[in-house]
């Protein structure tokens, strides 16, 4: 059975409302795992019916190997917490403590949507928990963003409690700076709206938005409050104390709808604001990039501003072959280069990938028919583990899905090899390795996401199919111990797993819905061969796996539950200490230098380079089953290449044809010369079809005909509907104008917006129209984590549905 379109079904059609830029990366520090309900169906066997088979590798576990583990197995019950939910929370670094709060959903007319609230605290990486209820007063907890620990190192720990608003003037958060050793109650002057945000380098810098739209800052770790506007729809930290925000005129209702947010950011902590876009429908920060949305004059569709400089200047994103009824995602970005995904047309739920330049601005086509499906799913993954490396599907003409990588980040993208040790069906007309993604994960087909960590060099596990297109049926979990050139079936079915000791040790657990589990696999040698331990008598349904961030632990907790003596579910917390089994340290010939990016068998001189240069590893050998250690550093060398085609992507107005490394232009784009309004002039650019991939080190070499560029001014720069930045004061720094100064100022308005007005014209005379509907921006590692947001309101790093209004049916 393969999937086609027709696996999403109904839920297709996008229903959106605004523009959505989401930014930050899944919170690694909290995790929350969830009860369900389970009735009395007859269980489903696991069938791999018309799939490729695999023998996954098993080893016999000794006795000895049994003796140690069950001697370092801890199993703590959480009796008599009734709590649907657990959130943990790992704080600190290195030094084993977590945080677990448990809360139970109340209906809905109950005077605390809360429920009931626990707290439990671990100092020994999970091995034991305490409940320390008593040190929050058995305070009520909110349930979606109970608990939030700072960035980094801190131990500083944040809880908000959910409190009536009838009772108090404001919200009550309690705040730790010893790991949750002590509390300390804080009464806000305001009720919060979401989870309070910490700045992503200094913990004592928080911002929170208040049910009533204010912004509000602390600059002691919340011990004192102000607030720093009104009005307020979103806001990020950019680069240093800079805090950029929406808000709504005054008067105004809806103004997110409209499109008449104003884009503002301080630098002083709220004593001064600067506008510095204005009839804005969002806006998002990535990589360095602050971008807007927003609506040029009345009744105008939505376009893109990009600012590389915290907002000082806008220029507008040039992409090419968009029309108003498309919407845009930004699916990853640093500071050298955006990738955008452009909806095509009509509800096909597939479009095409576009990277920028350095400066975010002009974007080439990447990748064609890339899925996007209707419920905002996209599969786009960053392979951490190596440089260069993204994975994301496609949708054939036919209606199939298929992967397809990418080594050179974005500019070429090819079929996933089929493992080796894997046989394709007879009827396969076309035999690859297909990963499953954000769509089987949404879909509830895989319980995990392919992982990665760049600390575990090369290393990626997945869940996918071998075949001609990815298949429906129950997914088998692969691995590629070289950053996705080659794969290994490993285990059969779905499992939930885990990275650990940088990579020198994987563990599994086996995913069954409806069935409990009790043991646990575990790898020394990157997949290729597995261990069974089982680590309880009393088998338990399986909510999750969880491990200290980082993966330099060789600790695992297995969360879950079962009937406690009163036939009542318990919680219960299963911690495996591996350091005991694995306990002797890797030595000098434990390690092997390892040339990523080498495909064996081509010149030597290029063998292994990527984006301008070679880089080897030193790295673990798959058979040494010895422990990196927590002090174990990615060692890596360095070394420039020679200029090649590859080296460099297709220019603005040109593509890449499949199987080939030539620049062909795009179809609309035939005429070559192709007029931009860039850094207040018009240029007409006359390309070769190449430019040199951001961050790219190559010397010497190929080197394509250099572009031409004939120039006329076309206005001092571009702007999002704001004529000039313009700094406001807070009401308590306001101070008296000189009259004689107004008149000085409108002069110079008059003046520019005559400048302006001209720039306007001339660059809508020539330049192409590119129009946005929506866009959102997916999880990004950059900064602080996301929270969540039952208001729909976002932060610079917390998840959100794209939505356009011209997208409602």
């Amino acid at each position: 059975m393969n999937w086609t379109l027709l696996v999403f079904g109904s839920v297709c059609l996008l229903v959106l409302g605004e523009d959505a830029f989401v930014q930050g990366k899944r919170n690694a520090r909290t995790v929350t795992f969830s009860r369900t309900a389970r009735g009395h169906s007859r269980r489903r066997r696991d069938t791999w019916t018309g799939q490729p088979l695999f023998t996954a590798c098993k080893s016999p576990l000794s006795p000895k190997e049994r003796e140690l583990l069950l001697s370092h197995t801890h199993e703590t019950g959480f009796h008599g917490d009734d709590g649907s939910s657990f959130t943990l929370t790992w704080v600190g670094d290195g030094i084993g403590v977590i945080l677990v709060l448990s809360t139970l959903s109340a209906p809905s007319d109950s005077f605390y949507e809360g429920g009931s609230t626990r707290l439990y605290r671990s100092d020994d990486y999970g091995k034991s928990f305490h409940d320390i209820s008593h040190a929050i007063n058995n305070t009520f907890m909110k349930k979606d963003f109970g608990i939030s620990a700072g960035p980094g190192n801190p131990q500083q720990v944040i809880l908000t409690a959910n409190v009536p608003f009838t009772e108090r003037p404001g919200g009550v958060i309690l705040t730790s700076m010893d790991a949750g050793v002590t509390f300390r109650s804080v009464q806000l002057p305001f009720y919060p709206a979401q989870a309070i945000q910490f700045h992503y380098q200094d913990p004592k810098y928080l911002v929170g938005i208040s049910i009533d739209d204010g912004l509000w800052l602390s600059q002691d770790f919340g011990n004192s409050w102000s607030e720093v506007h009104e009005g307020v729809h979103t806001f990020t930290w950019g680069s240093g104390i800079t805090l950029f925000f929406s808000s709504s005129p005054k008067g105004t209702v809806e103004a997110a709808r409209r499109g008449e947010l104003i884009l503002r950011r301080t630098q002083d902590f709220g004593k001064t604001f600067t506008t510095i876009a204005k009839n804005s429908f969002s806006f998002g920060y990535i990589g360095g990039f602050l971008f807007t949305s927003v609506m040029e004059k009345l009744g105008s569709p939505r376009v893109i501003y990009v600012s590389s400089d915290q907002g000082d200047h806008f220029k507008k994103a040039q992409l090419p072959s968009a029309t108003t009824e498309q919407f845009y995602s930004v699916l990853d970005g640093d500071e050298d280069m955006i990738f955008m995904h452009v909806d095509n047309p009509g509800d096909t739920y597939f479009g095409t990938i576009y990277t920028s330049d350095d400066r975010g601005i002009l974007y080439s086509k990447s990748l064609e028919r890339h899925l996007f499906g209707g419920e905002g799913k996209s599969d786009f993954t960053n392979i951490t583990s190596l440089r260069g490396v993204y994975l994301t599907n496609i949708l054939e003409k036919d209606g199939r899905i298929r992967s397809v990588i990418s080594f050179d980040r974005g500019g070429q993208w090819r079929f996933l090899k089929k493992p080796e040790n894997v046989d394709c069906l007879e009827n396969s007309e076309k035999c690859n390795l297909h990963i499953h993604g954000e769509h089987s994960h949404f879909s509830g087909i895989t319980p995990m996401l392919p992982l990665s960590e760049p600390t575990a060099t090369g290393l990626v596990i997945a869940h996918g199919s071998v075949g001609d297109s990815i298949s429906a049926a129950r997914p088998d979990v692969y691995v590629s111990g070289d950053g996705g050139y080659t794969w290994l079936g490993t285990l059969r079915g779905p499992h939930h797993y885990s990275i650990l000791d940088s990579g020198g040790l994987i563990v599994a657990v086996e995913a069954h819905g409806d069935r409990k589990i009790s043991s646990i696999k575990f790898s020394t040698d990157e997949g290729q061969c597995w261990k069974t331990y089982n680590f309880t008598d009393h088998p338990i349904f399986l909510a999750g796996l969880a491990s200290e961030p980082g993966t330099k632990t060789m600790n695992i907790s297995i969360f879950g539950y079962r009937p406690d003596d009163d036939d009542q579910p318990m919680w219960v917390a299963v911690t495996i200490d591996f350091e005991h089994l694995i306990n002797r340290e890797c030595g000098e010939q434990d390690y092997v230098k390892w040339l990523a990016h080498s495909d064996y068998d081509s010149n030597p001189e290029t063998d292994g380079c990527l984006l301008g240069y070679k880089e080897t590893f030193r790295r673990l050998k798959k058979l040494s089953a010895c422990r990196n250690g927590r002090g174990y550093v990615v060692s890596r060398q360095q070394r420039p290449c020679l200029c090649t085609r590859e080296d460099f992507m297709c220019d603005y107005g040109f593509y890449r044809h499949e199987n080939s490394s030539e620049c062909l232009p795009q179809p609309d784009f035939l005429n070559q010369t192709q007029g931009i309004c860039l850094d207040g002039e018009l240029k007409d650019f006359q390309t070769s079809g190449y430019r040199k991939i951001p961050g790219d080190k190559c010397e010497g070499g190929f080197s394509p005909p250099r572009n031409k560029a004939f120039e006329k001014n076309c206005g001092k720069d571009d702007s999002p509907s704001s004529t000039n930045l313009h700094t406001e004061r807070s009401p308590g720094m306001l101070v008296l104008i000189v009259v004689c100064t107004c008149v000085g100022v409108i002069g110079l308005v008059i003046t520019a917006a005559l400048i302006i007005t001209s720039r306007k014209i001339n660059c809508r005379q020539r330049s192409p129209a590119y129009r946005f509907s929506a866009l959102q921006l997916q999880e990004d590692d950059l900064y602080v984590s996301n929270e969540s947001s039952p208001n729909g309101k976002i932060n610079g790093f917390q998840v959100q549905e794209d939505s356009d209004d011209d997208l409602i049916e």
